[in-house]
């Protein structure tokens, strides 16, 4: 087990959840259900162990979940909850240089969607670029609601073990530090 890790197995439950309460968008409840869980041998584990608390989640808390992701072009800038990694990622796939055009696109499948399925589109965005989600939202769009909240449940997964790779970085260039 390297350094980092076993720091993530000794942080005090608060801290554990202070540290990767975010990998979930505004939803720290999967960190403090998953903190019980420790010790992790490495970093797949932790992730591992952080879905299957989104696994045995209700659907309401499932559609909670979703529900606090931002909607993909529309809202940077605009939008004081939109958390940093959320520009960021966003940022990464070029949404935030829309051509009018592509912006009333968005607008257009973000709205569609939202009708059909009472949340917002989620994809993990740094795994993606702009013809690629425009493909996915339409493709979705044909999905049933219970299809697509596993859907939006796995892209979110893909979403937290890339920021998960990111607060470890951080966290080892701390332990190199001290």
């Amino acid at each position: 087990m390297n350094a980092a890790m076993q720091r993530v197995n000794e942080m005090e439950p608060a801290r554990f959840v202070e540290r990767f309460g975010a990998l979930y968008e505004h939803s720290p409840w999967v960190a403090e259900r998953a903190a019980p869980l420790r010790p992790f041998a490495e970093p797949g584990a932790m992730l591992a162990a952080m879905n299957g608390v989104l696994e045995r989640a209700t659907t309401e808390e499932k559609l909670a979940l979703v529900r606090a992701h931002p909607e993909l072009a529309r809202r940077a800038g605009l939008d004081p909850d939109l958390t940093r990694a959320s520009q960021a990622e966003q940022a990464s796939a070029g949404l935030d240089r829309l051509t009018p055009e592509e912006y009333a696109r968005f607008n257009s499948l973000n709205d569609g969607y939202a009708a059909r399925f009472g949340m917002p589109f989620v994809i993990c965005v740094r795994l993606s670029d702009k013809a690629l989600i425009l493909s996915e939202m339409e493709r979705r769009l044909a999905l049933t609601p219970a299809q697509e909240l596993d859907t939006a449940i796995a892209e979110i997964g893909k979403i937290a073990a890339l920021r998960l790779t990111d607060a470890l970085a951080v966290l080892a260039r701390e332990e190199q530090a001290s």
